[in-house]
C-alpha cells in the first residue's frame, strides 16, 4: 500500500468491531415481533453490516471531510452563469423560525394563515418583478421550472388544437434549455449567435414555423450580453404562434432595471437558490418559480395560494385546464422564505443596487483582465462576461490547466468551456456581495498564471499540487471512475 493510501486508509476505514457510538436504556415496552409487522420476505437474514465507530471518530470524519468542501462562506465562487453569491445568514435565522420551521403542510389552512400570507406576498412580489401575471412556486429548481414552464406551453398549444413540436434555442444556451424542451417532449432547433454573441434574426426568421412551439432565452445571455433587439425577437417568434420563454438564470443582472415581462416574454422562471441569494449545490435544496402571462394561467400547476375576499388565504385546486401538481406538497417552503426574507431585507431599491453591483463587478474584472486574456466581445456585459485561453495555447496551456492552477491559490476556478461557441472559454460572475479587495486579489492571481504560463509552463501543466487529490488523468477517471475511497 503506498503513503497515500495509507493515509486515506485511515481516514475512512475507522470501523473497529464492539465500538458504539451511542448509549440508549434498557427498552421498558413490550416488544412486537418483527414478522407479525413486517412480511418475512422482506426482512434482512441478518443484521447490515454497519461501521462500529466511536461518536468522537464520527463526529472528527465529517468535521474533517467539511473542511474540504469549497463554498461561499469560506472563499470567492466566480462560477459564470451560476450566480454563487454570499447566503445572508439574517435569513437562515428568519427560516427557522418555529412558526416556519416546525409547521406541517397538512395542518388546518385556519393554523398557518401567516406562512400562507408569506407565500401569496411572495407569488405577487416575483410577479412584480419579472412582469408576469402571476407565479407558481412549486417547481424545485431551474430546470424544473422549465420544464414546468414548457408543460404550460405545451397545453396552451394543445388546447387551442395546434400541435406544435418544436422549441428553438440559441447556440449559447444553457444545457437545461433543450434537455428540458426534449423531456417536456419537444424536437430543439439550434440557431447561431452573431459575431457580435446576440441572437441572429435572419437565422430565427429562418427557424421559426408553424410547429414553432417556443423560444428558449435569456436576457442579458449567456455570453454575459444584453439581447438589445429583444423586441423584435419577441415579434418574429409571436408572428409564427409560437411562445417566448424566459431562462431566469441571469436575473441578477436586471432587478429593478427592466423585467422580461416588459421585453414580450410570456413564461419566466426564477432560480431563488441563485437570484435570491439561498443556499444550493450538490442537487439542492433549491426553488424555481415560475411566472406566466394572463393567457396562460389556467395552465398554472394546482395547489395556488389565494386571498379570500375576507382577507384570509386558502388552497386553490380548481381548475381542469391545470397541468396538475408537479412537486409535493407546495415546493421547498424553506427556500422560499430564505427567498422571501432577501426581498423584503432589500426592497424594490434594494434589488436594483443588487443589480447596478453585479454589472459594475464584472465590468472592472473584465477591464482589468483585458490585457492578458482575449475578450471576444469588446463591450459592456452585464453580471458576467467570458473570455478564453486560447492565447495560451502557444505555451503548451490550455484553460483547463488554468483552472487547475487556480486551485492552487485557494480560488475555486470559473466556468470554464462554456459556452460552447467560445473557444477555450472562461466565464466569470463575481457577483455584488465580494469587495474590491477579493475582486483584485483573484484577478492579480489570473495575472500571475499567465506569467507562470510564459516562462513556466510545466508549472501549470502538473498543477495542482496543494489539494487532496493532485492532477487526475481525465480520461481514465472518465472510463473508469473510483467511486469508494481511494485505497481500494
Amino acid at each position: 500500500m503506498t503513503q497515500e493510501k495509507h493515509d486515506q486508509a485511515l481516514i475512512f476505514e475507522l470501523s473497529r468491531e464492539g465500538r458504539v457510538g451511542y448509549s440508549l436504556p434498557e427498552c421498558d415496552v413490550p416488544v412486537t415481533p418483527s414478522a407479525e409487522l413486517i412480511p418475512a420476505e422482506f426482512l434482512r437474514p441478518e443484521a447490515p453490516a454497519l461501521p462500529e465507530v466511536y461518536e468522537v471518530d464520527v463526529i472528527r470524519h465529517y468535521t474533517s471531510l467539511s473542511r474540504r468542501n469549497f463554498g461561499v462562506d469560506n472563499g470567492f465562487y466566480p462560477l459564470g452563469s451560476c450566480t454563487m453569491k454570499y447566503n445572508p445568514k439574517v435569513n437562515e435565522d428568519v427560516a427557522r423560525y418555529a412558526g416556519l420551521a416546525k409547521i406541517h403542510p397538512y395542518q388546518p389552512e385556519a393554523s398557518i394563515q401567516g406562512a400562507m400570507e408569506m407565500l401569496y406576498t411572495l407569488q405577487q412580489d416575483l410577479a412584480g418583478l419579472t412582469g408576469m401575471d402571476a407565479v407558481t412556486l412549486q417547481p424545485a429548481a431551474g430546470a424544473h421550472g422549465e420544464w414546468t414552464g414548457l408543460m404550460m406551453i405545451r397545453a396552451y398549444h394543445e388546447n387551442r388544437g395546434e400541435r406544435r413540436t418544436k422549441v428553438i434555442v440559441p447556440d449559447s444556451s444553457h444545457g437545461t434549455n433543450p434537455a428540458s424542451a426534449t423531456v417536456a417532449g419537444f424536437e430543439t432547433i439550434t440557431i447561431p449567435s452573431t459575431p457580435e454573441g446576440l441572437v441572429d434574426l435572419d437565422a430565427l426568421r429562418g427557424a421559426v414555423s408553424s410547429e414553432t412551439a417556443a423560444l428558449m432565452l435569456t436576457n442579458p445571455n449567456t455570453l454575459g450580453l444584453f439581447e438589445e433587439q429583444i423586441v423584435d425577437i419577441a415579434a418574429i417568434v409571436h408572428e409564427a404562434g409560437g411562445l417566448l420563454y424566459y431562462d431566469g438564470a441571469n436575473s441578477n443582472a436586471i432587478m429593478g432595471i427592466t423585467r422580461p415581462g416588459d421585453m414580450g416574454f410570456d413564461v419566466v422562471h426564477l432560480n431563488l437558490h441563485k437570484t435570491m441569494s439561498t443556499p444550493h449545490g450538490g442537487g439542492g435544496p433549491g426553488s424555481g418559480p415560475v411566472g406566466v402571462k394572463n393567457k396562460l394561467i389556467p395552465y398554472l400547476p394546482k395547489p395556488m395560494v389565494v386571498r379570500n375576499p375576507d382577507g384570509s388565504y386558502t388552497w386553490d385546486r380548481e381548475g381542469e385546464e391545470s397541468i396538475g401538481r408537479v412537486k409535493a406538497y407546495y415546493g421547498n417552503f424553506g427556500i422560499l422564505v430564505r427567498a422571501y426574507a432577501y426581498m423584503r431585507t432589500y426592497g424594490p431599491e434594494g434589488l436594483r443596487r443588487v443589480s447596478e453591483c453585479a454589472v459594475l463587478n464584472a465590468n472592472y474584472m473584465m477591464a482589468r483582465l483585458a490585457p492578458y486574456y482575449e475578450v471576444p466581445f469588446k463591450k459592456v456585459c452585464k453580471h458576467e462576461f467570458v473570455m478564453s485561453g486560447s492565447s495560451l495555447k502557444q505555451y503548451g496551456i490550455r484553460t483547463l490547466d488554468v483552472a487547475k492552477r487556480l486551485l492552487d491559490f485557494g480560488y475555486h476556478p470559473p466556468t470554464i468551456y462554456f459556452p460552447l461557441n467560445v473557444e477555450e472559454c472562461i466565464m466569470i460572475e463575481p457577483t455584488e456581495t465580494e469587495s474590491k479587495e477579493t475582486l483584485d486579489g483573484f484577478i492579480d492571481t489570473m495575472i500571475a498564471i499567465v506569467h507562470e504560463a510564459k516562462e513556466n509552463p510545466e508549472l501549470l501543466l502538473n498543477a495542482p499540487y496543494t489539494t487532496p487529490v493532485t492532477r487526475l488523468d481525465e480520461t481514465t477517471a472518465a472510463r473508469k471512475p473510483v467511486l469508494n475511497c481511494a485505497c481500494s
